[in-house]
């Protein structure tokens, strides 16, 4: 056995280069590198890999050192601080998240607002992706943003909370609190913004809202009638009552906030949503933060740029200027531009395209979409174990819906089964899509996009899975009962009886013919059986036939003697007191 040995701790980051930990191990770099190649992981030196990996990896060389986490302080609004308004800022328009637990009524309310009807357009009655509008209470205009129900568009969801003021929390009050709406609560506390609960459905049978006040206490939000700084509207999105007085609160708030922008500065924001129309190419949904924003201008964001051809309100209708939370439609990128990325105007085309392409070569740099974390390590891993994969590709209407539905995807990697996204884009399924599902024999997922007539003639050919949806869910399941096929099945062994051995009178390499006592359940045949004596297991064999006396029997019973006959693959020389134990096994398919 081999002695206890004290192990060093050592602090690193969630992410570390190689060569960077190979440092802190006091290793050469090509020892690292080498276990990493071992583990089936191409790494270089500059390559970044997460904490579990390096934990993994750790191990295995076995330095006799512990990794920790180093500690780091969670900020308090997540990924980028809002403009700081100067003294010449003006009063804008507040932003408002609509988010709670899907079928909670949160569109049909927004319906009720904004006098449209955009519930019946959304598959299964669930927002799909996030969409911005303004409206106007009282002559001030107010900036809503509908953000998914459904729990595969976390992602999405969170970026709703970063991008506003206050969020609307929907409840309903015949439903109470529900795991969504949990979720949502975390969000709005992360991104630091004034909550208001509406509480919805309130003329439906079994509405309770001093129960639903009661469930939000135990969440540390605590209503304003009780001492607390949480507002609740009694609402019904069906009869519009309490909207009024919804809308009422959410200018008191802007009131209270003093809600500011510049609007003489550079125009910046965030990408809310992009997709690729026909004839239009990319089309980005941004909300503005600060400054005015005009067609002409050059935006740069993240890696894509753009001189805006065309700005256009939500609904389409064009726009000369746009300013401050207000939400807006840009054409003109050159290429797609990132959900949830930051953009502002520059001086010129050429700053564009300088900044832009930095960025592109920085994601390069740093390991881009090359990091290694741990899920990957251990698929690497587990494929020299035949791991079964599912290779999918996935098209998607816009950038956040595809990011939701492969994390989606992803989450539902087991040690024995991964989905392995081998191509994914915005837009409808091409050409180059079924050439890639054809050589890697991959399905062909289409999420809220079309599948032109030539694609459909295409896949038909070369015999090409495609499966279009409109519904995330719907989409997810079939993905996971794909999963399932894939799944090895279960092997259930049933037992049937024992025998103990109290005659030979029948030995060959192949087949064995003995008799003894049932001493244990009952004896059927043919079965299969294992052969023991003591602990030591001798083979297992298949039971030919059964003999009460000198007839055939097909079960034989607890008490009983008989004679048993049966074949081996290998020589089995039975002695007096072994036990041969019968039993059924049976393959059953198996479910993620």
């Amino acid at each position: 056995m081999a002695e206890n040995v004290d192990t060093t701790t050592i602090e690193i980051e969630d992410m570390i280069t190689v060569g960077t930990l190979a440092e802190r191990l006091s290793i050469p770099v090509s020892r690292l590198i080498g276990e990493l190649m071992k583990n089936g992981v191409m790494a270089t030196v500059n390559e970044r890999i997460d904490f579990d990996t390096a934990e993994i990896i750790v191990e295995e060389l076995q330095l006799g050192v512990t990794l920790a986490k180093r500690a780091t302080a969670e900020p308090a609004v997540a990924v980028r601080e809002k403009p700081v308004a100067s003294a010449t800022a003006v009063p804008r328009a507040p932003v408002v998240a609509v988010m709670g637990h899907v079928d909670h009524g949160k569109t049909t309310l927004l319906d009720a607002i904004r006098g449209a009807n955009v519930v019946k357009g959304e598959a299964g009655g669930i927002t799909q992706h996030i969409s911005a509008y303004q409206v106007e209470h009282n002559g001030r205009p107010i900036t809503f943003l509908d953000t998914p129900g459904h729990e595969a568009f976390a992602a999405i969801r969170e970026h709703g909370a970063h991008l506003t003021d206050i969020v609307i929390i929907v409840v309903a009050a015949d439903d109470g609190i529900k795991p969504q709406t949990i979720e949502a609560i975390r969000f709005a506390r992360k991104a630091g913004v004034k909550i208001i609960v509406a509480a919805n459905k309130i003329d439906k049978e079994g509405a309770d809202v001093n129960r639903l006040k009661q469930q939000l206490s135990e969440h540390e939000l605590l209503v304003e009638e009780w001492g607390g700084d949480t507002f609740v509207a009694e609402v019904s999105a069906k009869t519009q009552k309490g909207i009024p007085e919804l809308l009422d609160m959410i200018m008191l708030v802007t009131d209270v906030e003093e809600l500011k922008a510049d609007i003489d500065v550079p125009a910046r924001g965030l990408i809310i949503e992009a997709h690729v129309e026909q004839g239009r190419g990319p089309v980005a949904h941004a909300l503005i933060e600060a400054g005015t924003l005009k067609p002409g201008h050059f935006i740069v964001s993240g890696s894509s740029y753009a001189k805006i051809r065309n700005l256009e309100t939500t609904e389409g209708k064009p726009v000369k200027e746009a300013f401050p939370s207000q939400p807006v439609a840009i054409t003109g990128f050159k290429t797609l531009p990132e959900f949830g990325d930051p953009f502002e105007v520059v001086a010129n085309e050429k700053e564009a395209r300088a900044r832009a392409e930095a960025v592109a070569s920085d994601k390069n740099a740093s390991g881009g979409h090359n990091n290694i974390g741990s899920s990957e390590l251990i698929r690497l891993i587990n494929r020299d174990n035949k791991m079964e994969e599912l290779n999918i590709i996935i098209k998607a209407d816009v950038q956040g819906s595809l990011t939701s539905v492969i994390d989606s995807l992803k989450a539902m990697d087991t040690d024995e089964v991964s989905v392995r996204i081998v191509g994914s884009g915005v837009g409808p399924i091409g050409e180059n899509d079924l050439h890639l599902a054809h050589t890697s024999k991959a399905i062909v997922y289409g999420f809220n996009v079309d599948l032109p007539t030539s694609s459909k003639q295409q896949a038909s050919r070369d015999k090409i899975h495609v499966r279009m949806y409109r519904v995330i869910y719907e989409l997810i399941d079939d993905v996971k009962e794909e999963l399932s096929k894939l799944l090895k099945p279960e092997i259930i062994e049933t037992e049937l009886g024992r025998l103990v051995v109290k005659g030979i009178f029948k030995t060959t390499k192949t087949e064995v013919i003995c008799g003894g006592e049932v001493t244990k359940g009952k004896l059927v045949a043919p079965a299969l059986a294992r052969v023991t004596r003591g602990d030591e297991n001798l083979g297992e064999v298949e039971v030919t036939g059964l003999k009460r006396g000198p007839a055939e029997a097909k079960e034989v019973f607890e008490g009983e003697m008989c004679g048993m006959s049966f074949n081996t693959t290998k020589r089995i020389d039975l002695v007096e007191g072994d036990r041969i134990e019968l039993f059924t096994r049976q393959a059953v398919t198996r479910s993620l």
